[in-house]
């Protein structure tokens, strides 16, 4: 798993879990945020928020919950990305 602020635009990955307090983790499933749903990453710009495609809607979330959002890559081209984050060799 790594903090969905490292994942690249055009991505795809899978949340599997968020970390933080009940208000985050409220605040998250109030835009749709829930464990296990498929997200796709629209735009990163690298700094401010992160555009991403939940379902039929599109979500700004800031750089600070972005590194509060775990997720796993559902592409190869992310696969190093996470392995690296976990400190693992490929």
């Amino acid at each position: 798993m790594m903090p969905l602020s490292l994942v690249h635009q055009g991505s795809e990955v899978r949340l599997m879990e968020i970390q933080g307090g009940e208000r985050l983790r409220k605040r998250l499933a109030d835009l749709g945020l829930t464990c296990g749903m498929t997200i796709q990453t629209i735009s990163d710009s690298g700094c401010g928020p992160m555009i991403l495609k939940v379902k039929d809607t599109r979500l700004a979330i800031g750089r600070g919950m972005l590194q509060q959002i775990l997720v796993e890559p559902l592409d190869a081209s992310q696969e190093s990305a996470a392995l690296l984050f976990e400190g693992q060799t490929l």
